[in-house]
């Protein structure tokens, strides 16, 4: 009958003994080593007999390691009440300990039994999680506290109140189990030893009843549930993910045979989580790895883990393990047959708070992605559970990592809305590891790197540093498949390494992010140069402004599912605190919900009063916006202001505005279709030398050339950069904080008032208000542009070629928005332009004659015509041809070493 009964199940073998993975899992925790690095005055201290030293080979040479016991040294000063100090993440002290299982090391301790336990661990992943709760409960009850523990560092080991509190519960249940016993023996009653009396209402505790020992057992720890008396939290972490808490903190994880197959390892691990539509119903119950977004935290609240009731008539004590439900029935009835029988109700259980056990809990609301996101598709959200320390470790806005266990959830349950919902139930995560990526460039990327690999990243970047011109060899990194736009790259990458924070003694804050506004005719890639920065930006969000609100981009007050209470909901600019908010189409914005940004852009704060919430959230973003002219395109004969229908108040918060016009022009026509055809014959820029080679011919023999030869050159270098290059070159600079010297101030000073004093490049002042004149907003514009571009360099000053710079992109944004012709004074395209009917040549020119005239001689300093040049939104190369052209007409001469010019012509 037996074999036929096999026979009719073929699947009862294939079904997990967990009385067998228990034992299998004790044996884990009392063999399972790991290595360690040893210093040499361990080495010369320690016997070879008791300590296993050995040398692992790396890439420096020979490292002493040493093979240590895993888990029992651990699990001892858990018993022990010993706490850690000095560990990164955990609190100097804390009586909660952690107790880290990674699913790596199962498999390293034993290739096939411990992978056949890490892979029925991830398959039934709460389960286990209870499983290996219970051997540790087992292991640690058969451990003695040692005498470093009592009295240690900072008390550690001291009773506290907890432990008065189960002694007294523990002295109750003996003598009432004595006096159960008495009456046994005295009336030869037929109580059941597991009763309420007998077994101290561990019928409740499912824990404890899945023991299959009736009564609990004989020690008088097992009387009560064991989750109440628990003093660590247990994180079953999945296969790859390596451990970040002791004993795992300083494990050596570069030999040949580590569990973790890569040396490249930061600290958290390299096991890339997947996006929340990949997870399908076959994952439920099993532990997954997600990646993405936090937009909603919730307070951290207290939750109830173990109910503790009183009788009024007998005085039991009743225990009700709650775990993870989010509700549950308080228990009204005293199972005991005493109460029963002498009180009809039975109502007699009151909750005791002081002797339940409580969690810290907080719900986070994970979204997809960006990137995930399929087009024309909306993201998906999930609630994720996070219990004792790993609350408060995320916050709204961070691209996160979590670990853990995708479970089934009812919509209510009781009440009118299970009712309502009838079976329809949600999906949310229990979770069991939070990592948070980094927030900012201030952290950088090149620590999960190899030696040989970070060597080479540090030779490119300083290549990239001391060459002719580090700042556009990264600009033309940004958006390579778009052509031209030198400039607005260059503003662009200044955007993202951005200037410095100041906080004065006052409190006063001088922000140092730099907001961007492109403006022109349609077609001309604005909208790709936004998606491109926010892809680059480590908190990039990219918005538009017909499909935002004002409250979708500061802050919206919405109902927590769990309490019911009104809560704050970052929008767009507070997601992107400390990265880069693009919004596109911001002219089609309406008028009240562009309000909202004024307050961000300069103050860099989110003040909201709503519905009885007065608060301020941080929004230290940096805003590229991007416009088009209110008739289609852009007419010169009206002010900006009326072209692009935004107010100067709001202008008046842009550091730099373009405008880029789609002008007709036979040359940068011929250039751009190549371009295009090219990017579309091969896929990117990647063969962009071949391209080069095959312009010199061509540029050779047009008429002025402003040395596009050292261009191609510098776009061959160029091509080399990639994204991940210029994300680890910013983090680098922006380790600099940039200062202004005092020989460097007066000359801002001089340069602002003369800038002041034109109004505009014309000379003329602009009428109706229009934000083209130079305001006091622009003076603090240049000292964050000027030290943007000193941190490009690696310095923590700003020198005068900074100012230059700032000062000539200055004139660079505010000269497209008056030249009749999109080739302004900055335009690396043919001199021959018109510029209020001079071309560049003859400014320039005009620049020299003028400052001779005024100082009387005709001679003149290069240097000083340089900055005032420079100045006035011109480059050297420019100069430098003018310099070349006159003095072939000999209408200047320069000496023999090239430091003063000459006017030798009456003209």
């Amino acid at each position: 009958m037996a074999d036929q009964a096999a026979a009719a199940d073929p699947l009862s073998e294939s079904y997990p003994s967990y009385a067998e993975d228990e034992s299998l899992f004790a044996l884990f925790l009392r063999e399972h080593t790991i290595l360690t690095a040893a210093s040499p005055n361990d080495a010369a201290n320690s016997d070879d007999d008791e300590e296993d030293l050995m040398l692992e080979p790396t890439a420096e040479g020979k490292t002493l390691v040493r093979r240590v016991n895993c888990f029992v040294p651990h699990l001892q000063r858990i018993k022990n009440r010993d706490p850690y100090y000095g560990i990164d993440g955990l609190k100097d002290g804390g009586r909660t300990f952690l107790v880290e299982v990674p699913l790596s090391e199962l498999v390293a301790w034993d290739a096939v039994r411990g992978a056949e336990l890490a892979e029925r661990a991830t398959g039934n992943a709460m389960r286990y999680h209870e499983l290996f709760c219970r051997v540790i409960d087992s292991v640690l009850d058969t451990m003695s506290v040692t005498g470093g523990g009592r009295g240690g560092r900072g008390g550690g080991g001291a009773r506290d109140s907890v432990d008065v509190l189960l002694e007294q519960r523990r002295a109750q249940q003996e003598a009432r189990r004595e006096e159960a016993q008495a009456a046994r023996e005295a009336g030869g009653g037929a109580d059941d030893a597991n009763g309420p009396l007998g077994g101290g209402g561990l019928e409740n505790d499912p824990a404890a009843a899945a023991d299959g020992a009736p009564g609990g057992g004989p020690g008088a720890t097992e009387d009560l549930p064991p989750l109440l008396m628990r003093r660590y939290e247990l994180r079953v972490l999945p296969l790859k993910r390596p451990g970040n808490f002791p004993p795992f903190h300083d494990q050596y994880r570069e030999a040949a045979n580590s569990p973790y197959p890569s040396a490249k390892l930061e600290s958290a691990g390299d096991v890339d989580g997947v996006s929340l539509r990949q997870v399908r119903s076959r994952a439920v119950g099993r532990l997954v790895t997600l990646r993405g977004m936090i937009v909603r935290s919730s307070d951290v609240k207290p939750a109830c883990t173990v109910a503790t009731y009183t009788c009024d008539a007998c005085g039991c004590e009743i225990y009700q393990v709650v775990s993870t439900k989010r509700e549950f029935l308080p228990q009204r009835l005293c199972p005991s047959e005493e109460c029963r029988r002498q009180t009809k109700n039975g109502d007699t259980l009151h909750l005791q708070t002081r002797g339940s056990r409580f969690v810290k809990f907080q719900e986070l609301k994970l979204q997809e992605l960006p990137g995930q996101v399929p087009i024309g598709h909306v993201p998906r959200s999930m609630s994720v559970h996070c219990r004792g320390e790993l609350t408060r470790l995320a916050s709204p806005g961070d691209v996160v990592t979590i670990d853990g266990v995708f479970l089934p959830q009812r919509v209510a349950e009781s009440g009118y809305r299970a009712m309502k919902a009838g079976l329809i139930a949600t999906t949310f995560m229990e979770a069991q590891n939070v990592l948070v990526h980094k927030k900012s460039y201030d952290e950088s990327s090149s620590g999960n790197l190899s030696p040989d690999e970070k060597r080479k990243l540090d030779e490119r970047i300083d290549e990239i540093a001391h060459g002719d011109d580090p700042v556009g060899a990264l600009s033309s990194a940004i958006a390579p498949e778009i052509f031209g736009h030198e400039d607005v790259k260059r503003a662009l990458l200044l955007q993202l390494v951005g200037g410095c924070t100041r906080k004065l003694p006052d409190g006063m804050r001088i922000r140092g992010d730099i907001n961007v506004c492109l403006m022109g005719d349609p077609g001309v890639a604005k909208s790709q140069l936004l998606k491109h920065v926010a892809s680059i930006a480590p908190r990039g969000v990219y918005t538009t402004g017909k499909g935002s609100s004002g409250v979708g981009l500061t802050a919206a007050i919405t109902k927590d599912v769990t309490t019911g209470e009104l809560a704050l909901e970052g929008g767009a600019l507070v997601l992107a605190d400390r990265g880069i908010c693009a919004i596109d189409e911001f002219d089609k914005m309406d008028e009240a919900d562009r309000t909202a940004i004024h307050e961000v852009m300069e103050q860099q704060t989110v003040s909201v009063a709503k519905a009885g919430i007065v608060a301020t959230l941080n929004a230290r973003a940096a805003v590229l916006a991007a416009a088009n002219p209110l008739y289609g395109r852009y007419n010169r004969r009206k002010s900006l202001s009326e072209n692009v229908n935004l107010p100067n108040s709001l202008l008046s918060r842009f550091d730099l505005m373009f405008l880029i016009l789609d002008v007709a022009d036979a040359d940068r026509d011929m250039a751009l279709a190549r371009h295009v055809t090219f990017v579309h014959q091969n896929e990117g820029t990647d063969a962009k030398p071949a391209e080069g080679a095959d312009a010199v011919p061509m540029d050779e023999d047009e008429e002025d050339d402003f040395g596009d030869k050292d261009e191609d050159e510098e776009n061959e270098q160029s091509t080399t950069v990639s994204s991940d290059l210029l994300r680890e070159y910013i983090s680098r600079a922006r380790k600099h904080q940039p200062a202004v010297p005092a020989d460097v101030a007066p000359y801002i000073v001089e340069a602002y008032v003369g800038l002041r004093s034109q109004g505009t490049p014309t000379g003329k002042q602009t009428k109706n208000g229009d934000q083209t004149v130079m305001t006091a907003r622009q003076l603090l514009s240049i000292l964050r542009l000027g030290q943007a571009l000193a941190r490009l360099r690696f310095s923590d000053y700003v020198a005068r070629e900074d100012v230059d710079e700032a000062i000539r992109l200055t004139h660079m944004s505010k000269s497209s928005l008056t030249d009749h012709d999109q080739g302004g004074p900055g335009d690396q395209g043919s001199s021959k332009r018109k510029w209020g009917g001079e071309d560049v040549t003859s400014r320039i020119f005009n620049i020299i004659r003028d400052y001779s005239t005024s100082s009387r001689s005709q001679r003149v300093e290069v240097k000083l015509v340089e900055a005032m040049v420079l100045r006035k939104g011109f480059t050297e190369q420019q100069l430098k041809q003018c310099l070349e052209e006159y003095q072939s007409l000999d209408i200047i001469q320069l000496n023999t070493t090239g430091t003063h010019i000459d006017l030798i012509s009456g003209e």
